[in-house]
């Protein structure tokens, strides 16, 4: 009987994993791999599951059964595309399965910071509303987002879906060209002239070696003051040091991130430990609404049976 191995099934928490399971495979989902395990785990599975567990050259070339490697993310940075593709072994990824679940994320992080709502929250619950003289309390500003100048930095599905939020909310979209380009597209506008223009700044690009802490301090400083960076694509996207302080130091008026550069962060990260009202941060899980992790598992269940029924898979 063949074998189907999910290495770190924990990723998806309490999804029901059950349709992973097709006729004449056995299915072993673990919550969690560590490095010295994936070979042992993984050894007689011809199809291996992961979402961010690595498998390397060194690791594959180990699993000789192995023919199918579905990973339960977009990004394949974890899997050496290379030698799967030298060793037979084809890739597969899931796609469009957080096209909803990521902006709304958006939204939430940017009505965060626009209408202070954690800060209201704890000022209700330690009294601050009942010692009031007045029906209301309005210790902090709010901001309306409707006129506001709302950028895009990356316009794939994800950034599309965004915007139109944004533009539900009476926002003005732009659309920023990428930051090297010589000429700009119809319906961009130039880099720094969005950024200049921005209320707004909400990142949806792919980490690259171009990309990667892109948000430096330069671009930061092109920034209004003013102006509030979403960011729920990856870590990578900013430099963290000096998001920081450009956040303490007033050159920017709030952030709120899903992602880091590290994840999980260190305990010591200095951007868990500022204690700024105006820097928001969740856990990476912008994508991972229960309907969003669902669509997963069937994406993922139909790559493994058509491997099964011996159909023509899409390979990266």
């Amino acid at each position: 009987m063949s074998q189907i191995v999910f290495l770190d099934a924990g990723t998806l928490a309490d999804s029901d994993l059950s349709a992973l399971q097709v006729d004449h495979a056995r299915l072993q989902c673990f919550n969690y791999t560590g490095y010295a395990d994936i070979v042992s785990r993984s050894q007689h599975a011809s199809v291996a599951i992961t979402n961010k567990v690595e498998l390397t050259d060194a690791i594959m070339r180990q699993l000789p059964a192995l023919k199918l490697i579905c990973v339960a993310a977009t990004g394949v940075n974890n899997v050496d595309l290379n030698a799967a593709s030298e060793l037979g072994i084809t890739v597969c990824n899931v796609r469009g399965y957080a096209n909803t679940a990521v902006p709304q994320h958006v939204m939430a992080l940017l009505l965060a910071l626009t209408n202070k709502v954690a800060l209201y929250h704890q000022a209700a619950q330690q009294g601050g509303w009942s010692q009031s003289r007045h029906f209301c309390l309005l210790d902090y500003p709010l901001t309306e987002l409707a006129a506001k100048t709302f950028a895009v930095i990356g316009y794939g599905a994800l950034g599309q879906a965004s915007a139109r939020l944004a533009a539900a909310f009476g926002m003005q979209v732009i659309i920023a060209e990428q930051p090297n380009a010589r000429t700009c597209r119809p319906g961009r506008v130039p880099f720094y002239q969005a950024l200049a223009q921005a209320d707004v700044v909400s990142l949806h690009c792919p980490l690259t070696a171009e990309t990667t802490r892109l948000f430096n301090a330069q671009v930061l400083a092109a920034m209004k003051p003013t102006a509030l960076l979403i960011n729920t694509a990856r870590g990578g996207l900013i430099d963290e040091t000096a998001l920081l302080q450009a956040l303490q130091n007033g050159q920017l008026g709030g952030a709120a991130l899903d992602v880091l550069c590290q994840e999980p962060p260190a305990p010591d990260n200095p951007l868990l430990n500022a204690g700024l009202a105006n820097l928001i941060i969740t856990p990476h899980m912008a994508w991972a609404t229960a309907e969003a992790r669902q669509r997963m598992v069937a994406q993922l269940a139909s790559h493994i049976s058509a491997y099964f029924a011996g159909k023509p898979l899409p390979s990266l």
